[in-house]
This record gives C-alpha cells, structure tokens and sequence, in this order.
C-alpha cells in the first residue's frame, strides 16, 4: 500500500473527533477519512444522562464540531456506517454497505455498547439502554410525573438516569446486584453517602438482587428478582456495564482481550494500526496494571497521544484517571481507584454536603473521591501525578491548606 492511501480513523465518536483534529494540528495535510455508525457528527456523551435526558439541553448542543467544519479541516466524514471487515495483509477495511477503503495507517475508535440484559422477557419488554442522542431522547419520553422507572444497575449511568427520572416527577427502583453502589468506581463510604442521598429524594434501592425475568403487558411489566419477590414498572433502564466494538479487530488477529490492546503511545501490535478511547486496553502507571477505562478524560486524552504518534511524534498518555458523575446537587469526582490502601482519611468541605476521602498506600495517594470539592481534585491531581509522599494527618487537618501539600 503507497503513502497515498488516507489515514482513516474508525468511530466518530469524542476519541475520532479529537483524533483527526489532532492529526491535522500536528501537520498531517494527507487525505483523511472519518467513519461513524451514528448519523450525528462526533459529539460527548456525559451530558445524554442528564441536560438531555431531563430536556435542558438539545441534542446538538453535545456536538463537538459539525459535518461543515470537518469538511474545512479536510475530513472525508461518513457518517451511518459500520466497519464489518478488517485486512491487515491488503490494508484495507470494507464498510456494513460494501464499500472497500484502503488505508496507509489506520485507527480504531470505536467505543464501547451496553451490555444487554440476559433475562426472559428482556426483548420484549418496555427496555431501555443508554449510549446515544436516539437513546436518550427515547427515555426522557416515558419521563412523567407518577410512572414507575426501574433502573436495572447501580452504577454511574443507572443513578445519574434515576436522579433525572426523580426530576420529572417519577417513581425510581434502583436494583443493584452488589452490596452498595458504584461498587467498581468508588470506596465503600462513598458508596454509602449516595445510597443517602438517593433514598433522601425517594429513589427505592434494592441491593444484592437481579433481575430473573420480565413480564410485559400493555402498559407496564413485572420483573421477577433473585430475592423472590416481584416489582412492576412502566419502563426499564439498564445499565449493567459496556462491551468494547472490537469484533472486526479481533476477527482480523489484532489482540482484544477486553479491547484493543496498546502500548502508552497508542500503537497495538500492528505498526500501521492506532487506537485510542473506551475500547482500548492499555496499560496505566498508576494502577499498574492493563485496565480499560470509560472516561471522557481517557477518550479525550489518549486519542491525542496516539493521533501525535500516529503522525510521527511518539507521545504517552498517562494521566491519572478521572472521571465525574453528578446526581442531584452532588458532583462526584473520581480520581484514581480504591483497590489498595491501609487507611482512608477525610477532609471536610465547606459544608455537610461538601468532603472528599483520600485512599493512601503508605504515604502515597491512590484515589480520591471527592463530593463538592473540585479544589481537592485539582490538589490531588497533581500529588498523585508527582507521586509525592503525602502526609496522613496533614491531609485531614483542614487548618493545613490542601495545596501546602505539594511543597512536600
């Protein structure tokens, strides 16, 4: 394949979006082609759970650029198409309608879809899943006062759509398979402050259930849980976690084992071939491990990082995750993971809504999770950045200010 052949990025999505861009930033002027399955131009998720979900916001008000200015950037964009084929050999890739691309290098940003719900019943009942603008705009139609909405899944995606739910005037259930909330994400304090501030506006949590099968009727269900007892509801959102789109890279012999893999600069194991964004696995500094992480940050950033080796200048991703959720008057952030520590210390805020609790291996930062306290997670940022020595009784001593800490 000749260097003429275009550089073509797969998925239109925050990753594709900030990709190209990147690519032409850093001096690429070669033909580029930009493939999405959605009809809309590439555009962030975070707000479909929430301004758009409860109608504060238009579905066009998420788009991070338009089909016009991907045009002036010199972006071939074809939107409403799926890759089904992936030639390694020929370097090619042939789209859901047939046509065959050549590409001199290529990459993959193809995001994640839910995970559907394998229960009886589950196709034909009133179900709903979360990951696009039609998505979204489907559920807030059967958002009115005095429906039943169960949200299947007590993580980020479920508790933000119960929270806009109770906004509208709705009647939540919340049916959560774990023990507390936001298990994956958050420590157990965490976890037992949002359960609060859930039940506090009405929402009905039910732990350790799942749901074992559905019963439609015309105008409501009834879901069978795995504590035996039964719950009726107009409409059902699940949000049981996500698949990565990787079958056409799998099918081609690139490693997929829970996404794509790559290195920090964005390369799998292909040299002509990049990838970036939730369907990656990659390997992160700070929790040492390979790790496939669903964050606007990660989306953002590494498609950067790769699209600035992609076009000749190799160049790491490897920031601290980050994520945030907000529900109700509570904006969650999330830095790092609590999945080691030997003492978890809190910092109280400047009032009882507001604190953030600290997750320290020895005297080194591992995660936070901070509710109403963005200054912390600016601080935190960069001690676990530097991973700087923090100390314990310092960090709890709101007398002591947070960003003394970085003077060591």
């Amino acid at each position: 394949m000749t260097d003429t052949a275009p550089y073509i990025v797969v998925g239109a999505g925050q990753a594709g979006h900030w990709a190209v861009r990147t690519l032409r930033e850093e001096g690429y002027d070669g033909p580029l082609v930009l493939i999405g399955d959605e009809q809309h131009p590439p555009y962030e998720r975070p707000p479909l759970s929430k301004q758009v979900m409860d109608g504060d916001a238009t579905p066009e008000s998420c788009y991070l650029t338009t089909a016009d200015k991907l045009a002036e950037l010199g972006v071939e964009f074809i939107p409403g198409r799926g890759v089904e084929t992936l030639d390694r050999d020929r370097r090619l890739v042939a789209l859901d309608d047939g046509t065959v691309r050549h590409y001199h290098r290529l990459m993959i940003t193809t995001g994640t879809r839910p995970r559907p719900l394998d229960v009886p019943g589950a196709e034909a009942a009133p179900l709903h899943y979360l990951r696009t603008i039609e998505d979204s705009l489907a559920i807030r139609a059967h958002f009115a006062p005095g429906r039943h909405v169960a949200i299947i899944g007590g993580g980020l995606i479920g508790l933000e759509a119960a929270a806009t739910a109770i906004k509208a005037g709705c009647r939540v259930s919340v049916i959560e398979a774990a023990d507390r909330l936001m298990a994956r994400v958050v420590g157990t304090e965490a976890s037992a402050h949002f359960a609060t501030l859930h039940r506090s506006h009405g929402v009905d949590i039910i732990f350790s259930a799942m749901a074992t099968e559905i019963e439609s009727g015309d105008k409501a269900c009834r879901i069978s849980l795995s504590t035996g007892t039964q719950l009726e509801a107009d409409v059902i959102v699940a949000g049981i976690g996500v698949v990565a789109n990787a079958e056409f890279a799998a099918r081609a012999g690139l490693k997929t084992d829970n996404g794509v893999w790559v290195d920090e600069y964005g390369r799998s194991e292909d040299p002509h071939i990049f990838a970036a964004g939730d369907v990656t696995c990659h390997h992160n500094p700070y929790l040492d491990r390979r790790v496939r992480l669903e964050t606007w940050q990660n989306a953002q950033n590494q498609a950067i990082a790769a699209a600035k080796t992609m076009a000749g200048t190799p160049t790491a991703a490897n920031d601290v995750p980050w994520g945030w959720s907000d529900q109700f008057d509570a904006r969650l952030q999330i830095l790092g993971v609590p999945e080691r520590w030997d003492r978890m210390v809190r910092r109280d805020g400047a009032n009882e809504t507001a604190f953030s609790l600290f997750y320290l291996d020895g005297d080194q930062l591992t995660a936070v999770n901070a509710i109403n306290t963005p200054m912390d997670i600016a601080v935190a940022r960069r001690l676990m950045g530097r991973r700087m020595a923090v100390d314990a009784e310092r960090l709890a001593d709101t007398s002591v200010a947070l960003r003394d800490l970085l003077k060591g």
